[in-house]
């Protein structure tokens, strides 16, 4: 995994804290048994809560694939065994847009 991204997301999460975010939402990362990753971002209360995000569905091969939605206050993904930086990419790239 490509360090950047990781530590990105550490950040993110870190601005989020206010003293009460932290204690209703948390972030799941879970291997898989396809293998591979799922990840669950909490977005609610947060900047990103309206903002609108467009549904990914890649298949490269049998372990090299993502899908990443939003779905109740939540940007959720999972992908193949080695996409997790992928995915953590995508997140980075959705937040930082305009």
């Amino acid at each position: 995994m490509k360090n950047e991204e990781l530590t990105w997301l550490i950040q993110w999460y870190y601005k989020q804290c206010d003293g009460d975010w932290e204690h209703c939402y948390s972030i799941k990362l879970e291997t898989i048994d396809n293998p591979g990753w799922s990840l669950k971002i909490p977005i609610l209360e947060t900047t990103l809560a309206e903002k609108s995000f467009q549904k990914i569905s890649i298949d490269r091969t049998e372990h090299d694939w993502l899908r990443c939605f939003i779905e109740n206050g939540y940007f959720q993904a999972a992908g193949g065994p080695f996409n997790l930086s992928e995915i953590l990419g995508v997140f980075k790239n959705w937040a930082e847009s305009d």
